[in-house]
């Protein structure tokens, strides 16, 4: 995501209107598009252009196999959030509204299955020595004592 800058006031108009956004189509989605293959979508970033006339729209869904298809009913559905969008900001220019299927998720959860696997299979062919095993129970009881748990032993 592009770094925005901040205004006197805290936040740029851009930010604000992208926070707006977010809200006001959060909603128009959930209850007024009717489109039963939709299913749940969460917005997770709006980034609208400097002149206010374009914007951004990331999402997600809980269903990663319908991604594409929610990604094209929302890109259809556009024109009809942007009139119902321009009905409740005040702005000059609604802004003209392109959605993104954001997989970040999915692609973090698959790095991270990964990187299990490969610790697991370092475990199995690496066994842990007896003193490796103390060691390691001596840290553990040592970070559980320093956070205020207490141990059997201790």
């Amino acid at each position: 995501m592009p770094k925005r800058s901040r205004s006197v006031h805290g936040f740029s108009r851009q930010d604000r209107v992208s926070e707006q956004l977010k809200r006001d189509l959060s909603l128009l989605i959930r209850e007024r598009i009717k489109d039963p293959r939709l299913g749940m979508v969460t917005l997770l970033d709006v980034h609208v252009s400097k002149d206010l006339a374009y914007a951004k729209v990331w999402f997600d869904t809980l269903e990663e196999g319908h991604a594409k298809e929610a990604e094209a009913i929302l890109n259809q559905a556009a024109g009809f959030l942007r009139h119902e969008l321009g009905h409740e900001l005040k702005l000059r220019v609604t802004p003209e509204l392109r959605f993104y299927y954001d997989d970040t998720q999915v692609r973090g959860n698959a790095l991270s299955a990964l990187i299990d696997q490969a610790i697991a299979a370092d475990q199995a062919n690496h066994p842990q020595t007896p003193a490796e095993e103390a060691d390691q129970t001596i840290t553990t009881s040592i970070g559980d004592n320093m956070s205020g748990k207490t141990t059997a032993a201790g």
